[in-house]
């Protein structure tokens, strides 16, 4: 069997179109098909059947592409592995949330700019889910990506993930209309149904914000109004100040004047880190010695 041809397998796999296929491969239509076909006289068995005007995998096509997957990621670990220019040299290619840059890539830059002048690093801020297209189109090396525990992400099969860290989120509001905090258990329904009549802020560039404050309330009872959008954290303490809306902060942010993050902990909300590559692509010695690093400083 031809491993030339399995990208072609995987990207219709992903897909479910030879035109996009053939858009994403950078070549036509026709190609793919032939590949495809070609593939099938090897393996011996149908891989794609029709599907109305369109085509789709057959259950021996799906079994192969989940096998090509792995097959191509060990061939890129070995290919990556046998370089002659293993030591750690080149451009790692970063993109992550702005909260994880700050606190795990920047002082790898730092660090590696003493101890391995060879290895340089690009940084890109974007959401999880620009981070995984980008990573998919091989567009960077590394994202650092974050999910809720009550919003967890999906990843590409494409894709591993490592968990970095988890911090705990609790409920921004003014400081003046925030519950007595006396005891150390705030339960969240209560909460929530506290504010139920308030506007509420979302997140301009991740659902993932907002489809936690929507399964909060409606477990609380109720369906809130997400009147405004923040992607920056600052802005969303604003917001609050202004008395124009509440929405999710980290507990551990310090805050400024006029905002009180209320503890949720019946159930909590809790926002996990992960380091995520490309399958395969974690041993290339530049991106494994930036993993090593940030690995590192999470267990400081």
């Amino acid at each position: 069997m031809d491993t030339r041809r399995l990208p072609y397998l995987v990207e219709f796999a992903r897909h479910g179109s030879m035109r996009v296929v053939a858009e994403v491969l950078g070549t036509s239509t026709s190609v793919v098909s032939q590949q495809i076909a070609a593939l099938a006289r090897e393996a011996g068995t149908a891989l794609v059947e029709p599907e109305g005007r369109r085509s789709r995998l057959t259950p021996a096509g799906r079994r192969l592409a989940e096998h090509a997957r792995t097959i191509l990621a060990a061939v890129e670990a070995a290919r990556l592995d046998l370089d002659p220019e293993a030591e750690p040299h080149g451009v790692v290619r970063v993109a992550g949330f702005a909260t994880a840059i700050r606190r795990a890539v920047m002082p790898t830059v730092a660090a590696l700019s003493a101890s391995h002048p060879g290895v340089t690093l690009t940084i890109r801020e974007h959401e999880p889910a620009e981070a995984h297209a980008m990573l998919v189109a091989d567009g960077i090396d590394l994202a650092l990506t974050y999910d809720y525990d009550l919003a967890p992400d999906a990843l590409d099969p494409d894709l591993t993930a490592s968990p970095l860290w988890t911090t705990s989120w609790g409920l921004a509001v003014p400081t003046a209309d925030a519950p007595d905090a006396t005891g150390t258990d705030t339960d969240t329904l209560a909460v929530f149904s506290a504010f139920r009549d308030r506007a509420w802020i979302g997140n301009s560039r991740n659902p993932a914000d907002e489809q936690v404050l929507r399964t909060l309330a409606s477990m609380a009872g109720f369906r809130l109004h997400t009147a405004h959008e923040a992607d920056s954290l600052e802005l969303v303490e604003e917001l609050v100040v202004a008395g124009l809306g509440v929405g999710l902060l980290p507990q551990d942010r310090h805050v400024r004047a006029g905002v009180t993050v209320v503890p949720l902990t019946a159930p909590g909300v809790r926002l996990r880190a992960y380091a995520v590559t490309r399958r395969g692509r974690a041993s290339w010695p530049p991106v494994a010695l930036v993993l090593e690093e940030i690995a590192r400083r999470r267990a400081r």
